[in-house]
């Protein structure tokens, strides 16, 4: 060694401080930007990577293998990469120094090498409390190895080895473990956090004897058959994300450097939770929780991919929201858009076991999709009175598609329409009456129509003039009685027998009763501006089925007062039937009903013990 060398090496040798408060750095990455200390390991694994990439770089047959090995409460890791000259050291340490914006700062010097092997560096202090570093560079192969050892309480040394300490290019990071952070150093867990983060990894990286890396990746391997791709997939599925899959979507983009499959959940989930999508980096995870990376419609799968061009954050946690990442986005839901409309042109039955578990996010992409609302429109189900069906089976039978706004005007009206032969859509559910609208776009010709009480009414038989005409007293006497309510009762004989009666309504009938309640509970002032806007709005109505045998018996009674109650009686238990949320007023109906019915059926006679009518007591 020459006499100038040696003075650098003696002079390197002094203790040094690092040009920041590197506790307070510790706590602002273990704290602020990184969501647990096992990212240390991938800092490391990153390090390695980008230092033989920078060596294949000018050397293309260059070694290219990490070796991890953990023991003794440390951690080595060694790789064949472009190494460090002492230069590169100290160059290194001034540019930790001057990253004095914090994570503004760590972003910028992820942007080269040297910076990000710093910052690599520093967040292996999460669970270390001394770092001690070997590196010797393939640039200036004459240059001695150099050791840089740190402590956590900021101080740090350097010097130069005899050529002899390490003989090949490369470098050897070793970490000793700070108290109440072994367990991050064992071998499992190494060995664990190594094939999370680096399987997918370009080069040969091993944990002791056990391979890392498991190239070519799943999704771009070669299988001999559709149903081998299928069957590995599933099983790479169920190892990643715990499922096994309805199905799986090639997510190829070259033009945008990515690759990778979407994952079909095989249970039905929430719209609005929210997605956990593996992003891998140039082969490196960046995050599981990838939730930017598709649009919200697309939340029935979970996806696995690589890439080379999108952007990540100074964590290296999360992708970067920019328009690259926009356009990616944007072209991820154009191939699960192609695998949907792929299913319905040529396997409809994969395509209905999908949409049996996932049709609510169907529904919602196709209010949006002027395209996917053509494609799967008539595939999509709906509760109708046929039962569960498409909308293009159920316009095959029916020639008109009525549809209900609400799912208790449905529940209303669907026996008694499916008796009488009505066809009736369900549209009270999430997105399925805008559909349901939709449909004549889709499907020309189709007669599309809003059920009301007018309709049902006109499906069901009139009753013979003469019967009418015999219970003209008793339908007087129950319109009396439901006239308070906005309710006229008329009688008509329908199917099942077993309806004693039917309650009625549409918007404009509820509307007109929310007015006239609110009429009546009004000042003299908004009492009168309410008045004013009492329109022609049909009334609900009880329609009693003449067909019914109570109806028939309770027809023949002739006290006024007892047919008001058996009337409300039957008002009640039809608000009930349709699970029709009541009014104070119908609850007041109700109770009085049960009540007037007690004392009928006891016929006015006192209970044991009292004392009747007129009599007096002791």
């Amino acid at each position: 060694m020459d006499s100038q060398t040696s003075q650098s090496s003696q002079a390197s040798q002094q203790p040094h401080t690092f040009q920041v408060d590197l506790r307070g750095l510790v706590d602002l990455l273990s704290h602020h930007l990184y969501s647990s200390p096992k990212v240390y390991l991938r800092e490391l694994l990153q390090n390695a990577v980008d230092a033989i990439t920078a060596r294949r770089a000018e050397e293309p047959g260059a070694p290219a293998c990490v070796r991890l090995s953990a023991a003794d409460g440390g951690l080595r890791v060694e790789d064949s990469g472009i190494g460090l000259t002492e230069a590169d050291v100290h160059s290194l340490l001034a540019t930790i120094g001057r990253s004095s914006k914090r994570a503004e700062g760590l972003q910028e010097v992820r942007s080269d090498f040297l910076g990000q092997f710093g910052i690599g560096l520093l967040a292996c202090f999460v669970v270390a409390e001394r770092i001690r570093v070997v590196s010797r560079s393939a640039r200036r192969p004459d240059a001695p190895p150099v050791e840089w050892t740190a402590c956590d309480d900021g101080s740090y040394t350097v010097r130069t080895l005899p050529h002899a300490e390490r003989p090949e290019p490369g470098t050897t990071v070793h970490l000793v473990a700070r108290a109440g952070a072994g367990e991050w150093l064992t071998q499992p867990r190494v060995l664990a956090l190594a094939r999370d983060f680096g399987s997918l990894l370009p080069y040969d990286v091993r944990v002791g004897d056990e391979a890392v890396t498991d190239l070519p990746a799943p999704w771009s391997r070669s299988y001999p058959s559709p149903a081998a791709r299928r069957v590995a997939l599933a099983r790479h599925c169920h190892e990643l994300f715990g499922f096994t899959p309805l199905d799986s979507v090639e997510l190829d983009l070259p033009v945008a450097g990515v690759r990778g499959v979407a994952y079909v959940l095989p249970s039905a989930v929430s719209p609005a939770q929210r997605a956990g999508h593996r992003v891998h980096l140039k082969g490196m995870l960046l995050t599981e929780r990838g939730e930017q990376l598709l649009p919200d419609w697309a939340f029935f799968v979970r996806c696995v991919l690589d890439t080379d061009s999108l952007r990540p954050t100074a964590s290296r946690e999360a992708l970067y929201e920019d328009e690259t990442l926009a356009a990616v986005r944007e072209a991820l839901g154009g191939r699960i858009r192609s695998w949907l409309t792929g299913l319905a042109a040529g396997d409809p039955q994969r395509l209905a076991a999908f949409l049996e578990v996932h049709h609510l996010g169907v529904k919602s992409l196709a209010r949006h999709d002027e395209e996917m609302l053509r494609t799967m429109l008539p595939w999509l189900p709906f509760e109708t009175t046929d039962g569960r069906l498409s909308l293009e089976e159920f316009a095959q039978r029916h020639p008109v598609v009525h549809f209900t706004r609400t799912v208790e005007e449905f529940r209303q009206v669907a026996p008694i329409a499916a008796a009488q032969g009505i066809g009736v859509v369900n549209g009270g559910y999430t997105y399925d009456g805008e559909l349901v609208e939709a449909l004549p776009s889709v499907r020309p010709g189709t007669a599309v129509a809003e059920l009301d009480a007018d309709t049902v009414t006109a499906h069901l038989d009139a009753v013979a003039p003469d019967d009418e005409l015999a219970l003209g007293d008793f339908l007087a006497a129950a319109r009396a009685s439901l006239d308070p309510l906005g309710c006229d009762v008329v009688l008509r004989a329908f199917l099942p027998l077993s309806v004693p009666a039917l309650h009625l309504d549409d918007r404009g009938a509820r509307h007109e009763q929310a007015r006239a309640q609110a009429e009546a509970s009004a000042d003299d002032l908004w009492a009168g501006i309410l008045g004013s806007l009492r329109g022609s709005a049909p009334r609900a109505r009880l329609v009693l089925n003449h067909l019914n045998p109570l109806v028939r018996r309770i027809g023949s009674l002739n006290d006024p007062e007892l047919i008001g109650t058996a009337t409300e009686s039957l008002y009640g238990q039809a608000l009930l039937m349709a699970q029709r949320p009541l009014r104070p007023a119908d609850s007041a109906l109700l109770n009085r009903a049960f009540i007037g019915l007690l004392e009928w059926a006891t016929h006015g006679e006192p209970a044991p013990g009292e004392p009747a009518e007129g009599q007096g007591g002791h």
